[in-house]
Formats: structure tokens, C-alpha cells, sequence
């Protein structure tokens, strides 16, 4: 089954009419510390790794697993679309069925020649926090998986 593609205000509106759904920011920790749509968990689908680029989080599936039920709305976005469509066919394969991937991410897509063909999250003027304390954090929401 294909992962639905929303937009950034699409997102908002959707979290803003359903207190339910969460918006997991599946970038780095940093990434996510600098800036982040307002209301969004941190779960990173991949670490930096200095001699490959980055590396698979090994526990990504595990950790959203507990903090959110299978039936929960969940968006998924990154900073500009790869990740997030990585996240949400790895929460698809684990029995989500209701995931939703952020076209454009928090960044924008853009093509080879640097156009925005997707604007993000910040540049559609939509709420950004840096809020990454207890419920928010990858450290606080990895702890329930040990």
C-alpha cells in the first residue's frame, strides 16, 4: 500500500483538528534541537555516522512502538523527504496503518538546480518550537524501550 503525502499545512491543519495524531521529526537529534514543527516528537530514523554518512537506527521501530499505538495518526517528516518516506514504509511494514509522510519536510524539497518543487514546514510560516525536553526528546522517549 502506497504512504500518503501531505503537505505542510495539510499537517497542521490535521494536528490542529486531531489532538490525537503526533508528528514524529524523524531527523538527527540536532537537526531536531535547532528547530522543529511546534508539537513534534524526535525519533531519528538514522544517526550521523562519520565514516558512512549516516547509519540506521536499529531501534526506531521499537521505540515508536512504545510510545504509540498501532491505530495512532502518526505524520511522519524530515528535512526534506527521504527520510520520512523510509520511517513510514518501516512503520507500514510494522502494522501502522494510519501514517501519513510530510512532502517537503521542515526544509523543502528541491530539485537538482536548487528550485523548491516542495515547501516545508518553516517556510510556510507554520509554528516552529525547540522545545526537546520530557515526552519530546529522543532520549526521553528511548528510555521507555530499555
Amino acid at each position: 500500500m502506497a504512504i500518503k503525502e501531505i503537505t505542510p499545512n495539510q499537517a497542521h491543519d490535521l494536528l490542529a483538528a486531531n489532538t490525537d495524531a503526533v508528528y514524529i521529526d524523524v531527523r538527527t537529534e540536532g537537526e531536531f534541537a535547532a528547530g522543529h514543527p511546534a508539537g513534534a516528537v524526535n525519533i531519528p530514523v538514522a544517526f550521523p555516522d562519520p565514516a558512512r554518512g549516516m547509519t540506521m537506527n536499529s531501534d526506531f521501530v521499537k521505540v515508536v512502538e512504545a510510545n504509540f499505538p498501532r491505530e495512532k495518526k502518526i505524520i511522519v517528516g524530515c528535512q526534506a523527504g527521504p527520510r520520512s518516506t523510509a520511517a513510514a514504509n518501516l512503520l507500514q511494514q510494522a502494522g501502522y496503518q494510519d501514517v501519513s509522510n510530510l512532502r517537503g519536510g521542515f526544509g523543502g524539497m528541491r530539485d537538482p538546480m536548487g528550485t523548491v518543487i516542495a515547501p516545508g514546514w518553516a517556510s510556510s510560516g507554520l509554528p516552529v518550537s525547540q522545545d526537546n525536553g520530557e515526552g519530546t526528546s529522543y532520549q526521553s522517549l528511548s528510555a521507555k524501550v530499555r
